[in-house]
């Protein structure tokens, strides 16, 4: 890594704009910053104990990340989400007298942006862990609301407490694991999401045809007291499990946090840090300037409103004619199917290291889905249909990874990039509530919007792609230039990098773009 030599350092751009510095003593100082960027020992660790250490660390992150968040926080976030719809079924809408568009608007009112200073906290676990609890306790509240007023209120703040969840938990996974870790340990993650689908259709099922008069309560109220109820007990174990940052978390040994922190030097040749002084304000700054992010804000907005029949699957699994029990039965399935595709698509795209095909070839197979949907009323085609649709999400893992490497540092502002694109995406989650209100020749119309949202994913997501192509490009003409000219590269360096906005043309040689 000391041998690798930056073509915009710092001390490069000095000595170009102040011409104090021979272009050997700018190489220098270069190397020294270098060896300092590793923690601790670890960098001076024999390989074979490196290696060792750190199967240690992945496994115990692995255990606390990915395996805790998808049976527990993640899970259980979309299934108070996701009961609501469940609970229409069986009465909700005719007991709180809600028309249509009352109902949608209870749906959008969740998706409020939230908090973007995560990155500034030092117990991250601990936040969020609160986050649960609060979620749980308001949508514990929703059961006992009696009109539309109570239950857009009780939305409204269920959705500003779960919005602090997301983000955070993609940041901090952002701060542990590598490029080439980051897309499958993200679809673990997501899988909560998913398999929260096929598991708030079964609870729902079973608390819905089971528990109606009970203690003189309606069945869907149940739904929410026993959901939220299931919430709150797990925060207090969120609290002790989930983990912190690699420089201070509990429950690893001081060479596994060195060795968590050399892994992100090396990842992309700059430790994880903001720089002395550097805060949230500074990360929203650079954020601005950088026009990446705005393709990707209206991208990923297109791909959730093209993602929002999963708040409204039970109704759309309904219009294949059957019960209601049944019709929450067979809304299991295809988000099972939906979390296998996940999970292979992630593992491959982080094998390969491509995103953009991991990204369009599930939305190309949810577009066949929703042209299906539109075109049969042939049952068993539909029910087929929502097979493909569920299995769309695939790409959704994917893209959030992809925003996470197309932004690595400084973490200030890959912190605000993610807080930013995901809150703006949730406008996509307060259209797509009202996009299903059109009812007509089995929702056809409002198939028809997703189809052209899907497209519409496809065109940004293949912009992006030419756009970091290019970037690629200038890294790899640079560092030709490093190589044959070095005296015209530190002169040039300042100039063309350090106002640049894309901060990882100072990265180390040899760093690429994921496309």
């Amino acid at each position: 890594m000391a041998d690798h030599i930056s073509r915009a350092d710092v001390d490069a751009s000095a000595a170009a704009k102040q011409g104090v510095e021979t272009v050997e003593q700018t190489q220098a100082s270069i190397v020294d910053r270098k060896k300092t960027a590793a923690p601790g020992t670890a960098g001076n660790m024999h390989p074979e104990h490196r290696a060792r250490v750190e199967r240690s660390l992945v496994r115990k992150l692995d255990a606390k990340c990915s395996l805790f968040q998808m049976l527990t926080p993640e899970t259980l976030n979309y299934l108070d989400r996701n009961n609501i719809a469940a609970a229409r079924l069986r009465g909700l809408q005719d007991d709180l007298q809600l028309d249509d568009t009352q109902y949608s608007t209870c749906l959008s009112i969740l998706y409020v942006p939230s908090n973007m200073l995560i990155n500034r906290i030092s117990r991250p676990s601990l936040y969020i862990a609160c986050a649960m609890m609060l979620w749980g306790l308001t949508s514990t509240l929703s059961g006992n609301v009696n009109n539309f007023a109570g239950m857009v209120s009780v939305r409204f703040f269920l959705g500003f407490i779960e919005a602090a969840f997301l983000p955070g938990a993609l940041l901090i996974q952002s701060k542990w694991y590598t490029r080439r870790e980051l897309t499958m340990r993200n679809a673990i993650l997501f899988c909560g999401n998913i398999i929260s689908n096929a598991f708030s259709a079964l609870i729902g099922a079973g608390v819905l045809s089971n528990m109606q008069g009970t203690l003189g309560h309606a069945a869907w109220r149940w739904l929410f007291w026993i959901e939220g109820a299931a919430t709150m007990a797990v925060a207090v174990m969120a609290a002790f499990i989930l983990p912190d940052l690699p420089h201070n978390s509990r429950g690893f040994t001081d060479e596994e946090r060195q060795v968590a922190q050399l892994r992100m030097v090396e990842d992309v040749g700059e430790a994880d840090v903001d720089a002395e002084g550097q805060g949230v304000f500074d990360g929203l700054i650079m954020a601005v300037k950088d026009a990446k992010i705005y393709l990707m804000m209206i991208t990923f907005t297109a791909y959730v409103v093209g993602l929002s029949f999963n708040a409204f699957f039970p109704t759309l699994t309904e219009t294949l004619g059957f019960e209601y029990v049944a019709t929450l039965l067979m809304s299991s399935p295809p988000w099972v199917f939906s979390c296998i595709i996940c999970l292979i698509n992630a593992w491959h795209s982080d094998r390969t290291q491509e995103k953009f095909w991991h990204i369009t070839g599930p939305v190309i197979g949810g577009l066949v889905g929703f042209v299906i949907s539109m075109s049969t009323l042939n049952t068993a085609a539909r029910y087929v249909a929502l097979f493909l649709q569920a299995s769309s999400y695939a790409g959704f893992i994917v893209f959030y990874s992809w925003i996470s490497s197309s932004f690595p540092r400084p973490p200030a502002k890959r912190a605000v990039a993610i807080a930013m694109i995901n809150a703006f995406s949730q406008l996509g989650n307060v259209a797509g509530s009202y996009v299903w209100g059109l009812k007509s020749n089995g929702y056809r119309r409002s198939y028809g919007i997703v189809t052209a949202m899907f497209g519409l994913t496809i065109l940004g997501c293949l912009w992006f792609r030419v756009i970091l192509s290019g970037l690629n490009k200038k890294l790899e003409k640079g560092e030709e230039t490093w190589e044959t000219q070095p005296d015209v590269a530190a002169r040039t360096a300042g100039v063309e990098d350090m106002d640049s906005p894309d901060e990882a043309l100072r990265l180390k040689k040899g760093f690429r773009y994921l496309v």
